[in-house]
């Protein structure tokens, strides 16, 4: 399972100016912006304990508006404004103070958490004296470092005594959380599980939208439902598929009904950030995972002669990696022998090509291909047709399937032929057809 714990970013993306102005965005690093408000905000004369929970509170009110991709979620190209009506004051190209880049550096990495809660918590705040709010104030964090209170003591007087901080918390790229693909029926994977997770909290809400009960993480016939409802209720175009802008219209009703970004938000707890699929597999990982990973590049090297064919199984070996590593080169991504999601993104393209294209020499084995995604009950088409006509030669033998209908729709009596294969075969008994199951029935369905 992967814990999507919240990154430091290496960058961030400024708009210079309140949201809707015709300003331009600046991408530039984390600790320079940091440096910059802290610089626009402070006085370098101020006690370090004081200006250290200052900067914990820039850093943390930052950090949540991209780990809840704030601005993303309505539209915009950008993580922060430089508004302080908004969120931070940052100047362009303004001079910083040695000191405060110093406590920058060392600090940067770290940021402020609430009780269990896992998001960087929004530690909204105020000069206190022109402006005051519920949050910390600046002037006053200067009392109270000079009564001898720590930059912790100063923020938990300020936020609570729940209140900690989460040091040296990883750094590195961020990127938007919409995976680039349409997401619909058959797919799979931690987007699916993201949209389910949010719609099922949407719902506390909104409850016309249909419930999901299904935790796999497979895009089935109930999400879609859930979709149709969410995009009707909120007038997006009605077609049950999650493109980016009803990903991202889902995502900002989520953190509005969570009230992510808010000091007094229902939070994220941990199981709310763990998702069922890893975010990368490398060497010595195992499970159905890699095989999927197996499956779908065993495929494209049949047809590529630049990607080896190698053995392979249940296990991320040496073999695993080779194959990767050829792919990852083949198609311009990073070359390090680990499978990340972009790459499962791009593989699937490419075998999708492998099915639109497939050589007239190999035609008579185009019909044994699975095709690129899960089938589950209530869904039609030629797919499903091909399957129970794979599923029909086993029965003709195996008297103990229950059986099928050749009519194109995983209907009641599919699922049932389905579970029993799974029970008999150890595969995961969910009535759910993926690449693995796919192969078996094609090969079974090879016997006399």
């Amino acid at each position: 399972m992967a814990v999507r714990y919240p990154i430091v970013p290496n960058n961030i993306t400024v708009h210079l100016g309140e949201p809707n102005a015709a300003a331009k965005d600046i991408t530039i690093s984390f600790t320079d912006y940091l440096s910059n408000v802290a610089s626009s905000e402070l006085y370098p004369t101020w006690p370090r304990n004081s200006l250290i929970a200052n900067i914990y509170c820039i850093i943390s009110f930052a950090m949540n508006r991209i780990y809840n991709e704030w601005y993303r979620s309505k539209g915009y190209n950008f993580d922060i404004t430089s508004s302080p009506v908004y969120d931070q004051k940052y100047t362009e190209n303004r001079s910083t103070y040695e000191n405060i880049n110093n406590i920058v550096l060392e600090i940067f990495d770290n940021y402020v958490v609430k009780g269990s809660q896992i998001q960087p918590y929004f530690t909204t705040y105020c000069d206190g004296r022109v402006k005051t709010c519920s949050g910390l104030s600046q002037w006053g964090s200067v009392e109270q470092a000079n009564l001898g209170k720590t930059p912790l003591q100063i923020l938990q007087y300020y936020y609570g005594n729940d209140i900690s901080i989460k040091y040296n918390a990883p750094v590195g790229d961020t990127s938007e959380g919409f995976p680039g693909d349409t997401v619909k029926i058959g797919y799979a994977g931690n987007p699916v599980l993201a949209i389910q997770r949010d719609l099922k909290r949407i719902r506390q809400n909104y409850p016309a939208i249909p419930d999901i009960t299904s935790n796999l993480g497979i895009y089935d016939d109930e999400t879609a439902s859930a979709v149709r409802k969410f995009q009707e209720i909120f007038n997006l175009p009605i077609t049950g598929e999650v493109d980016k802008g009803t990903w991202y219209k889902i995502k900002y009703i989520y953190n509005s009904v969570k009230k992510l970004g808010d000091l007094y938000s229902e939070g994220l707890t941990k199981d709310d950030v763990t998702f069922l699929y890893a975010d990368e597999l490398k060497y010595g990982d195992t499970g159905i995972e890699v095989e999927y990973i197996h499956y779908f590049l065993d495929a494209l090297a049949f047809l590529d002669k630049d990607i080896p064919r190698l053995p392979t199984n249940s296990i991320y070996t040496n073999n695993t990696e080779t194959m990767v590593k050829a792919f990852q080169e083949k198609y311009k991504l990073p070359v390090t022998g680990i499978f990340t999601y972009p790459d499962w993104t791009v593989l699937k393209n490419a075998y999708r090509n492998i099915l639109e294209s497939f050589p007239k020499e190999y035609q008579t084995f185009v019909n044994e291909l699975y095709p690129d995604y899960f089938l589950t009950k209530g869904m039609n088409g030629e797919d499903v047709r091909r399957f129970q006509k794979f599923l029909l030669k086993i029965c003709q033998y195996d008297k103990s399937i229950p059986g099928v209908r050749v009519n194109g729709i995983f209907d009641d009596l599919t699922e049932k032929s389905v579970y029993k294969l799974q029970q008999d075969y150890g595969f995961d008994m969910n009535g759910i057809v993926g690449p693995l199951l796919w192969r078996k029935v094609v090969e079974l369905s090879k016997r006399t």
